[in-house]
């Protein structure tokens, strides 16, 4: 899994702490090739709707064809973000998310990619010795 972003990384990615990141840099990781039998593995174990287990019924759905998992796609992106950005020795988790939005099927052989933005950087108000970090995270086929 590759990635770039705009402004420098630094070489280790566990050398990242709070006071390295602010609103506005952004950041870009992938690519990652879906592959058939992974989004039939993940529909299988995870998400059992035919359209995500049978080719022949996904072709007969709504969406045309096998499609992945909204929640596999959600994990590809966790893969990205924590291979590329979140540092092992600073972070300590999530609050959790906002908002998420499947817009398009992801079907065998598209290629994703994740592009994150930093929208602030913060101290905490409960715990002034963590910081905040909110992002808007958009996966890219």
């Amino acid at each position: 899994m590759k990635g770039s972003c705009s402004m420098p990384l630094l070489e280790n990615k566990d050398d990242r702490w709070f006071e390295d990141y602010a609103a506005g840099q952004t950041y870009e990781f992938g690519p990652v090739v879906m592959e058939e039998a992974e989004i039939l593995d993940f529909g299988r174990r995870f998400d059992p709707q035919p359209f995500h287990t049978d080719p022949a019924i996904g072709a007969a759905s709504p969406f045309g064809g096998l499609a992945a998992s909204g929640w596999h796609v959600c994990a590809v992106m966790m893969r990205l973000l924590v291979d590329g950005l979140i540092s092992r020795t600073a972070s300590l988790g999530s609050p959790g998310m906002d908002q998420i939005r499947w817009v398009k099927p992801v079907r065998p052989g598209d290629v994703l990619r994740c592009r994150i933005t930093i929208t602030s950087a913060r101290l905490s108000q409960s715990r002034p010795d963590r910081g905040i970090i909110s992002m808007d995270i958009a996966v890219l086929n």
